[in-house]
């Protein structure tokens, strides 16, 4: 076979989690491209590899180019990311097509994936899926990313980072409604986590919890319109068109919201979503349970 790129899966996590055809080709290629050579010599060491690595990240992976492919002339090469899957939200997708477009071959050598993990056990349809990579930064770009997303049934597989996440489950309830939602936290790891639920509880979790570690979300895609009136017939909202609810069946809706625990800013959101209400009229009556009771 020609001399080739091959695209290695490495642990995301667990060290033991890479298969034995990763290790030969390791073991075996002139040349390691890995985004981080620092964190990949922890792996190369566990196994006692010692082929040479260069760094290839997004700050360099352009102007490693020439030298990955000149490399490549003489032997195979081996990219790697700091976990999982390379070239999946990961730097690799340029050489992959400087690789194609110079005539080496380019093979995948499958393995551990982060998001696939997260699909897999999260109890949420995995016949259909879409995987949306890292969420923009900004609360602004999220909300239209998500816009563009609401409409699709296929379940959602992202990534979020820890500081961002309260942010992120905010915007998605605002757009996306109360879905069910798995956020998977340091997957293979020591402190694994899959917390199962909807997107209102996650916000009410981590408004008490500090979120902590690498986030893996799983959300599900949209219900058909009889899915979503079950969901409506059991928890007593009207439907749309219909009267306006009245106060005191607000208070009801509210009460129940209580009882699993969240919060009045919470609440109130949550009903504001559902009714299509202003969240401060709906908090006003949340007060008004305050004195109540």
């Amino acid at each position: 076979m020609p001399n080739t790129l091959y695209l290695v899966a490495t642990p995301i996590g667990n060290l033991e989690d890479i298969t034995l055809r990763a290790l030969r080709v390791l073991r075996e290629a002139r040349l390691i491209a890995a985004e981080d050579t620092r964190h990949t010599r922890t792996l190369l060491d566990h196994y006692q590899i010692t082929t040479r690595c260069i760094s290839y990240h997004e700050h360099n992976k352009l102007a490693r180019l020439d030298e990955i492919l000149t490399a490549l002339a003489s032997g195979d090469v081996a990219l790697v990311s700091d976990a999982g899957t390379p070239a999946l939200a990961d730097p690799g997708f340029e050489l992959v097509t400087a690789c194609i477009a110079a005539g080496f071959p380019v093979a995948p050598v499958p393995g551990p994936s982060a998001p696939v993990a997260a699909l897999v056990a999260s109890g949420l349809p995995t016949t259909r899926f879409a995987y949306v990579g890292f969420l923009p930064r900004r609360s602004v770009e999220r909300r239209a990313l998500f816009t563009d997303l609401a409409a699709l049934s296929f379940t959602l597989v992202c990534f979020e980072a820890p500081h961002r996440l309260c942010e992120t489950l905010d915007d998605m309830l605002a757009v996306l409604g109360d879905r069910r939602i798995v956020v998977a936290k340091d997957l293979t790891k020591r402190f694994e986590a899959l917390r199962r639920g909807s997107v209102s509880q996650m916000i009410h979790h981590f408004s008490t919890e500090r979120p902590r570690g690498e986030y893996t979300l799983v959300i599900e895609g949209r219900q058909s319109s009889g899915e979503h009136k079950r969901d409506r017939d059991r928890i007593h909202l009207p439907e749309a068109g219909s009267a306006p609810p009245s106060e005191a069946e607000l208070a009801v809706r509210l009460r129940d919201l209580r009882a699993q625990g969240h919060n009045g800013s919470t609440a109130a959101r949550i009903v504001a979503h559902e009714l299509g209400l202003p969240k401060r009229a709906v908090y006003q009556i949340w007060l008004k349970l305050d004195e109540e009771e």
